[in-house]
């Protein structure tokens, strides 16, 4: 149920971004304008008020992938009251697009690259893109004075997931990729119940649960036929929802009040020096045009100006609503894997995807479209 009522909303848009020129640097400058204060990071506004709400602190404060992205069953699911705007929507457009194309750019990027030379280059050019925000904001010190736990972040949330799913999809799907990562309110939710929160045992999220569970079944083993490698693929990515539900418990309570621009630039630079040295000794082949635009692109678009927009997002809605592009990732993922890579839409993945995301909209409690107790 909500308690003490509505959550407070976010101050009011400021200035809005101008066109620019089209280099990463100005589109990520352009994209800047999206925050609202010079002075003070949103997510550092709502932590505090959404300490049960975790996985929405993690979608505000980290990339899936990524995501994604988020949705739980945990017990205090806070929502505005005010209508979408226009400007609300928009932004929910942009990161249902920006955070469903990942596994597609991933699943074109292993072509030559290796999973750890992926994540070094995705995470180490993000950090150094995000850098001169996190500065003008001075919000690398407070990030800093608590790097213990930024690195338990960084490990959780993009060091694992990231090298995980770069090798996963040298075998499976980025349609099936995203769909397995959706499962992420799932296993919120299970650790949710293991955190003593009752309210993720209520009837329609336990039917949530099985329900999703029962969906990564059909997908998984809907085939009849599944390799070892594609089963060992499969676990990789669900190791990877896991961990991404698992982050938020860390951000809600051990990084509470640390601005989010701060955590996420030192978290993707540890990162990206961290797999540098694997980058540079496992094989690759050279790059092609369509790898080497896959991963800036993943660097430029699915990294860093994925997490500006959706500080924007946050700010526009509140923190409940903003994570409802997660219900969509998966969709514009298959989709895309589909029309692009020509991936095969069999029958057990159409079957799988309407059971997998009502399963996590159940366990979620349903979908904060309006205010209101739940």
């Amino acid at each position: 149920m909500l308690r003490g009522g509505p959550a407070r909303l976010l101050p009011p848009a400021g200035r809005r971004a101008r066109a620019g020129s089209c280099s990463p640097r100005s589109a990520l400058a352009s994209c800047a304008q999206l925050l609202r204060t010079p002075s003070e990071t949103h997510a550092d506004r709502f932590v505090l008020r959404a300490e049960q709400d975790p996985e929405v602190v993690r979608a505000a404060h980290l990339l899936q992938h990524s995501t994604p992205r988020a949705g739980s069953a945990c017990e205090d699911h806070r929502v505005t009251s005010s209508p979408f705007t226009a400007r609300g929507w928009v932004l929910l457009a942009i990161m249902s697009v920006l955070w469903g194309l990942p596994y597609l750019f991933i699943s074109a990027a292993v072509e030559t690259f290796s999973p750890p030379a992926v994540v070094a280059i995705r995470t180490g050019g993000a950090a150094l893109l995000l850098l001169p925000f996190a500065l003008r904001r001075g919000a690398l010190l407070p990030a800093l004075r608590r790097w213990p736990w930024v690195l338990a972040l960084a490990a959780v949330e993009m060091a694992g997931p990231f090298v995980l799913l770069a090798h996963a999809e040298q075998t499976i799907s980025s349609g099936l990729t995203g769909l397995l990562v959706a499962t992420v309110p799932l296993f919120a939710a299970i650790i949710a119940v293991l955190r003593g929160q009752r309210e993720a045992l209520r009837p329609l999220r336990a039917a949530g649960l099985l329900l999703g569970f029962a969906g990564v079944a059909i997908v998984a083993l809907g085939g009849g036929g599944a390799a070892h490698a594609e089963l060992l693929a499969i676990g990789e990515v669900l190791l990877v929802a896991i961990l991404y539900a698992t982050g938020p418990f860390i951000v809600a309570h051990k990084l509470d009040g640390v601005p989010p621009l701060g955590s996420i630039t030192l978290a993707l630079a540890v990162v990206g020096l961290a797999y540098a040295p694997f980058a540079l000794l496992t094989p690759q082949r050279p790059p092609t045009a369509a790898s080497g635009a896959s991963i800036v692109l993943l660097t430029v678009l699915c990294t860093a100006a994925a997490f500006i927009v959706f500080f924007a997002l946050i700010a526009e809605v509140g923190p409940a609503r903003a994570t409802l592009f997660t219900y969509v990732n998966p969709l514009v993922a298959i989709g895309l894997g589909a029309l692009v890579l020509a991936e095969p839409l069999t029958p057990s993945l159409l079957l799988g995807v309407p059971v997998v995301l009502l399963g996590c909209v159940l366990a979620a409690g349903g979908l904060p479209l309006r205010g209101g107790a739940r």
